[in-house]
């Protein structure tokens, strides 16, 4: 048998972040302090960090093909190769190896029980799942581990002194027997027999237990186990742990059973319609099937494939629109699933698992995770939460650099995160009872962190309007169940906002929280679950009008200068990576050319325009270019490492003169600085011409009572308005069309015109006026008494509305279907139509 392995030395701080190691060596403030972390820029690598003069000065130690370690020295110094870490620095506490100053004094990792106590005394630990392969779509799981996991871990319970003696003295004798040609092995058998004397007793309770169960929701089953009892109650001798193997495939079968049937009587529909408590969409969008719907459960011991199918055809029920699953993802209990329409950290039983997609050209992020529960680990659930934030791989693997927080347009961040009220339980229940939220909100220990910046950094939150969602008697949504009963003695648990959907996205995109509150109708958990809903503006796979630009009209992205003030107490030089969408690949500048400090633990660096790259994006029109954002990266020289990241919408840069910009730098979830700078996006006049995008295709008014006025598009004058309005499409100008209609009517009718007028000039030079007659007569005639919503809906809205949403403004696609359903049902053949939207466009 090998023994343990060694124990790293205590001055290897493992995964320790930067600046973390920068604080440690701060507090030690002695010449010669030193400590080894891993590199956070190449994987298998090493950083030695050493103090001397005040000022962190940091080493990379690589590996080589035959993973020999190398430290990085001084200019002339030839570099040896070691077999192991402990090697390597041995060698450094010799004086003059090429070091800034000899390692003289180590500091030691900061262990505490509070964080290597990594079970939360609530939950139990399943075993470790198989890891499994990526999805089509990009898919990841974070369990986040133990620094040092027990190497042996000896049971002194009863099972294991059995086991102990048979290994000592009958298993000679069974090993003997089969050498003779038994098929038994008698005294095996024997030995487990009276191990699983007690697990016999506990099955029949549970059964038992399970009987009463069964008659609520499975008559049949209840039957099936009354007989199974009476027949296994008088059964033993050699054949007993037969039937105890029976006996626990049966229980096992009969817990899915009435899983099932409760699953089957809980609706889902106030979840998948976020109807219930708090912010709740209006009745007449809860109609309105989403694009996409994103699920997230804990504790949730429901078979993938079977959770997969209850949502789709829930969906289905409640939407009336197939929706396919992309994504699926799961660790432990913990369940991401994503629904597209059809069109287009190991910690007991806590972690998180995450999907990321791309829609058209808007990428989406999706991380649902559990974490540590007790009302006092706060410190460990903000762990929690940077161990997945660096850990969880999700998005493009170009952005590297950046944790998650930074790699989506979009990035939705739900679950149970767990973090409680800091109040007197019977104060909080006061509360409640009056449906004073406020007070409550004060002291909710992720308000607090968020606001001290500890976690979730530049997250948003809808407010919240709803009562606490934990923890509830399981079966009623009237009584909060606040203290349980442990081996360890009471605990308390009390109400609390545990379960939060929280939201990042680049600067200047658009983004709408319509609802955001809980079911109030979902009772077989202790948990009530959470809803949001969301109006996100998608950018469209842009295709240039123009093609590809010369180098006359060739865009560009010019910097004028850039500083930035780093947290760090370095003193090396850096450089910048930019990363985007519309560059065909990273770019990076040369060093800063200045830099200052005013203080020991901040270093402003500055470049110069000569320092700095141009910048070409693929493309040069103005309406690609201010969809776009650029990515920062602020990398030291010494180590490649970054120190600050940041995002930049290029939509404000886009003009003739430089524009400002300013804005803060974080690494790993935590702010690490800022950085300003001049720049422009100068666009060609060629490829100047645009239209403004909106968002809001639907408007519902309420009268003085609350009750909804219209749907999708009120009527404005009736019929006549109508009547009046159409004849004059073909002889008055756009203005005179639209006084009185709403923007999106005003919208429609304009782009409608301008399609049609295409369509109508291309009949005139063919000399088809009998067809122009014709259609407009068939576009009049729908007009018969109905209101302006109505004639726009049978024109075609709802194209229009799904090009706008899912292809951009600029698809008038459903315009030429209009058109040509215009001619078919008039008679005449498609064909003059499409050489009208040939000839148009």
């Amino acid at each position: 048998m090998a023994g343990a392995s060694p124990a790293p030395p205590l001055w290897y701080h493992r995964d320790l972040s930067r600046a973390a190691a920068e604080e440690l060596l701060a507090r030690a403030a002695r010449d010669g302090s030193f400590l080894v972390r891993d590199s956070e820029s190449v994987s298998g690598a090493y950083a030695l960090c050493v103090l001397f003069q005040k000022h962190v000065h940091t080493y990379r130690i690589l590996p080589d093909e035959e993973n020999f370690l190398a430290g990085q020295t001084s200019q002339g110094v030839q570099p040896k190769r070691f077999k192991t870490l402990l090697e390597l620095i041995q060698l450094y506490l010799q004086p003059s190896q090429g070091l800034v100053t000899t390692l003289l004094f180590p500091v030691e990792r900061e262990e505490t029980t509070e964080e290597r106590d990594y079970s939360d005394g609530e939950d139990e630990k399943p075993p470790l799942p198989p890891r499994t392969a990526s999805t089509s779509s990009s898919a990841g799981s974070a369990p986040i581990s133990p620094d040092t996991p027990p190497e042996n871990v000896t049971a002194s319970n009863g099972l294991s002194t059995i086991s102990h003696e048979y290994l000592k003295g009958s298993y000679a004798l069974d090993l003997e027997a089969v050498k003779q040609g038994a098929n038994s092995l008698p005294h095996l058998n024997k030995t487990l027999v009276a191990s699983c004397k007690r697990l016999h007793g506990e099955v029949d309770k549970v059964l038992c237990g399970l009987e009463i169960l069964s008659k609520v929701f499975d008559q049949q089953s209840a039957s099936m186990v009354s007989r199974m009892i009476q027949q296994t109650m008088s059964q033993g001798g050699d054949q007993e742990l037969e039937h105890l193997v029976t006996k626990l495939a049966i229980l096992k079968d009969l817990l899915s059973s009435i899983e099932k049937k409760v699953n089957t009587h809980a609706s889902m529909g106030s979840w998948i319609l976020s109807r219930g408590l708090g912010k709740t969409l209006d009745e007449m969008a809860v109609t309105i099937p989403h694009d996409i719907y994103v699920f997230g459960t804990q504790e949730n011991s429901v078979c993938d494939k079977e959770w997969v199918e209850t949502l789709r055809c829930a969906l289905k029920d409640y939407t009336e629109t197939d929706y396919k699953p992309i994504a699926v993802q799961t660790l432990w209990n913990i369940k991401i699933l994503c629904y597209l329409f059809v069109i287009v950290c190991f910690l007991g039983n806590k972690g998180a698992v995450g999907v990321s997609f791309m829609f058209n050209g808007t990428s989406f992020g999706f991380v649902n995770c559990h974490l540590t529960s007790g009302n006092e680990k706060i410190h460990r659930r903000n762990q929690n939460y940077l161990d997945i934030l660096r850990q969880l791989s999700l998005g493009d693997k170009q952005l590297n650099s950046f944790d998650i927080s930074l790699r989506f347009t979009h990035l939705f961040w739900f679950g149970d995160l767990n973090y409680r009220l800091d109040m007197d339980i019977q104060e909080i229940l006061n509360y409640i009872n009056r449906k004073e939220f406020e007070p409550l909100l004060k002291v909710d220990q992720l308000n607090l962190e968020r606001e001290k910046n500890k976690v979730f950094l530049r997250f948003a939150e809808e407010e919240i309007t709803y009562p606490p969602t934990y923890r509830y008697e399981r079966g009623s949504r009237d009584t909060y169940v606040w203290q349980k009963q442990k081996a360890t003695g009471m605990r308390t648990n009390v109400p609390s906002w545990c379960d939060r959907i929280l939201w990042k996205s680049y600067p200047e995109t658009h983004i709408v929280c319509n609802s955001y509150g809980c079911t109030d109708d979902i009772v077989t958990s202790d948990h009530s679950p959470v809803f949001g809903t969301f109006e996100v503006g998608v950018t469209s796979q842009f295709v240039s009008k123009k093609g590809l630009p010369k180098s006359s009209e060739q865009a560009y992205i010019e910097f004028e200068n850039i500083e930035a003030i780093v947290k760090t107490a370095s003193r090396t030089k850096f450089f910048i990576e930019f990363y985007s969408t519309c560059l065909e690949e990273f770019k990076k500048s040369f060093e800063n050319d200045t830099q200052s400090s005013d203080n020991v633990n901040f270093l402003r660096v500055s470049w110069s325009s000569k320092q700095l790259t141009t910048l070409k994006p693929i493309l040069s029109d103005i309406e690609y270019l201010q969809d776009q954002h650029l990515l920062l990266t602020v990398k030291s020289l010494d180590g490649y490492e970054s120190y600050g990241e940041c995002v930049l919408a290029l939509k404000s840069m886009i003009g003739s003169t430089t524009q400002q910009f300013h804005t803060y730098l974080s690494h790993r979830g935590e702010e690490t600085g800022n950085i300003r700078g001049s720049m422009r996006v100068r666009v060609p006049s060629e490829r100047m011409g645009t239209r403004e995008r909106l968002y809001e295709w639907i408007s519902v008014d309420k009268d003085e009572t609350g009750g909804p006025k219209g749907r999708t598009l009120p009527p404005r004058a009736g019929h006549d308005y109508v009547k009046a309005l159409l004849p004059s499409m073909f002889t008055c100008s756009r203005n005179d069309l639209t006084t009185g209609a709403s923007s999106a009517e005003e919208t429609y009718i304009h782009t409608y015109m301008q399609t049609y007028m295409i369509h109508r000039k291309y009949m005139v030079e063919m000399e088809c006026n009998t067809n122009i007659r014709k259609t407009e007569n068939y576009i009049i005639s729908l007009s018969v008494e109905c209101s302006v919503g109505e004639w726009l809906q049978k024109l075609g809205l709802q194209h229009y509305e799904a090009g706008l949403l899912h292809n951009g403004w600029d698809d008038l696609e459903f315009l030429r279907l209009t058109l040509m359903t215009g001619f078919v049902l008039q008679g005449h053949k498609c064909s003059h139509v499409q050489q009208a939207f040939n000839f148009g466009y």
